[in-house]
């Protein structure tokens, strides 16, 4: 038995004592030790992505979807200029992920002699669309290294996290470790004072809401101890699933219609709960939400951002609200109206998202009556998501979301692989559905093929009108109608799908709609399911970007 081990072969162990069944990226000659170790091991899946931006999107919805590490691996220099945007959408959505990517050896590092693949200051463009960013300096420091970084990935508030390892160091042998634990998650533990205090000003309120964001998502039994004691929920688009929008104790994420807004004036409170309360989800931040108004978040610089903060605890979300629900059992005198008045709130806005939706409501029921209760939810930035996706189809699971947060097209095509590999391998059962518009599903078009050779279980749904359409609706309302750069010429996506040997459909009428899901239903692999719009028709009512103030009706 050795008793030395490379720099890359110790990382690919470590990785699976995180309990990471799967990684994606694309190999190159400044990461082959670290996929090498990956291989002879046989314990980690990787799935071999078309371009490092669309493994690194996977890699993200993988982590959101299982709600654990997700892990990319790049190469150095142009690759890892390529995972930049993707890293910013982790960023945005706080997504525990790492980036593992390669550097030139150690001896032409930061001396600008255009050696291959050389970034210069490569670390600072990292550290910009990272969480934290980190480089190996020495072989001995490699895995303490990379240790530590999945500590700092992990760690509310989570987000990605940089690691270049210079190629020789990757080479390098080093002894065997002792200790391949990965390092302690602490969770922030809020003051008992603090929970005294908001308990005491929560208890006054007979109409209290709580508004759910990411930062919640695993703490909804804590959730459910608070609605028990007949206090209203609304969600963020992160929140979404945290209480199975199902529930009638729930407005969902209808948190900025009209009908809701206008019920939030009559509630006596709101708690904000992980949720950074983001400008399109706030009509940039003018959202008429309940005083006084109260937040908990890991973050202490979330206090008072975007909303003036009557109170504010710091902790970790679950702690933080069985902490309240201790203090307040047995003790809220809610207004017995206030159920019923959510629950009116939440219907009227939804018929009006249904209704604006004209003849594409139909695609919504169809949608959810095949999806069920256990499935994946990814969305690329369209028209569609922006109008439904976001509020419909309902979810049942605080891990069944996936958006493009950052409103970054093209980044869902390879989020839907993602979804599908984490739910091959975590044997969950789910069945993934992706909405995407043509202009955003063309960007990546390339992480077709991966998603064919790895065969992800992903039905995707394109809404295809050739064109940027909320682009051109912007266009129409803003801009006198002159419409410029917008139309787009697109695949004969049939032949395009044989090529690649994949199934596809094409919807030019509702009422081909029923075989071509049981068609996706019953195939295996990705399947691409086309909405032909130009022969289906506009929307009711046009989406002409993200709404304002001055947008909403009185």
């Amino acid at each position: 038995m050795t008793d030395t081990i490379t720099v890359g072969a110790a990382i690919a162990r470590f990785l699976e004592e995180c309990g990471v069944k799967a990684a994606f990226g694309v190999i190159s000659i400044h990461n082959m030790p670290i996929l090498d170790g990956m291989h002879e091991r046989g314990q980690v899946r990787f799935v071999m992505a078309r371009g490092e931006a669309g493994a690194t999107n996977m890699a993200d919805a993988y982590a959101r979807t299982t709600a654990s590490l997700g892990v990319t691996i790049t190469s150095t220099g142009t690759a890892a200029g390529n995972a930049a945007g993707a890293m910013v959408e982790a960023l945005t959505a706080g997504t525990p992920l790492l980036h593992l990517t390669g550097q030139i050896e150690t001896p032409y590092l930061d001396q600008s002699l255009s050696y291959i693949h050389e970034a210069p200051d490569q670390l600072t463009m990292l550290t910009a669309v990272s969480k934290a960013a980190f480089r190996v300096r020495s072989a001995l420091t490699a895995l303490s290294t990379v240790k530590l970084a999945v500590q700092t990935a992990l760690t509310a508030p989570t987000g990605p996290v940089s690691v270049e390892i210079p190629i020789d160091i990757q080479e390098a042998k080093i002894p065997l470790p002792a200790d391949w634990s990965p390092l302690p998650i602490a969770r922030q533990v809020p003051s008992e004072d603090a929970l005294d205090a908001l308990a005491e000003r929560l208890v006054q309120a007979r109409r209290p809401l709580l508004w759910l964001g990411g930062g919640a998502r695993h703490g909804g039994a804590a959730v459910q101890r608070l609605l028990a004691l007949g206090i209203g929920v609304v969600t963020s688009t992160q929140g979404r699933g945290i209480v199975a929008e199902d529930d009638p104790r729930s407005l969902g994420a209808y948190n900025l219609h009209a009908p809701v807004e206008k019920f939030y004036q009559t509630c006596d409170a709101m708690l904000v709960v992980g949720s950074r309360l983001r400008g399109n989800e706030t009509l940039k931040y003018k959202l008429k939400l309940p005083r006084p108004l109260y937040r908990i978040d890991t973050d202490a610089g979330a206090e008072g951002r975007c909303y003036p903060t009557e109170f504010f605890v710091q902790g970790d979300s679950e702690l933080a609200l069985n902490g309240l629900a201790d203090r307040l059992q047995g003790k809220m005198k809610i207004d017995p109206a206030f159920a019923d008045d959510l629950l009116a709130a939440r219907i009227q806005a939804e018929a009006t998202l249904i209704d604006g939706l004209g003849p594409y409501a139909e695609l919504v029921a169809q949608l959810q009556s095949v999806a069920g209760r256990n499935f994946n939810w990814v969305r690329d930035v369209t028209v569609s998501n922006s109008t439904w996706g976001n509020r419909q189809l309902r979810v049942f699971d605080p891990t069944a979301g996936v958006h493009a947060m950052g409103g970054g097209i093209g980044q869902g095509l390879a989020m839907g692989v993602g979804a599908a590999i984490a739910a091959a391998e975590t044997k969950s059962g789910r069945k993934t559905l992706c909405l995407s518009g043509d202009g955003g599903f063309i960007l990546n078009l390339g992480e077709l093929a991966t998603a064919v050779q790895e065969k992800a279980n992903v039905l995707y749904v394109m809404m295809n009108d050739q064109r940027y359409g909320v682009i051109r609706n912007i266009q129409d309302a803003h801009y006198g109608g002159r419409r410029c750069y917008t139309e787009l010429h697109t695949p004969d996506y049939a032949q395009l799908t044989a090529s690649l040997q994949m199934g596809h459909a094409r919807v030019r009428d509702w009422k081909d709609l029923p075989a071509a899901l049981d068609r996706a239903q019953s195939s295996s692999g990705p399947f691409l399911m086309e909405i032909d719009m130009n022969a289906i028709g506009s929307f009711k009512t046009a989406f002409a970007g993200p709404p304002t103030k001055l947008a909403q009706p009185a």
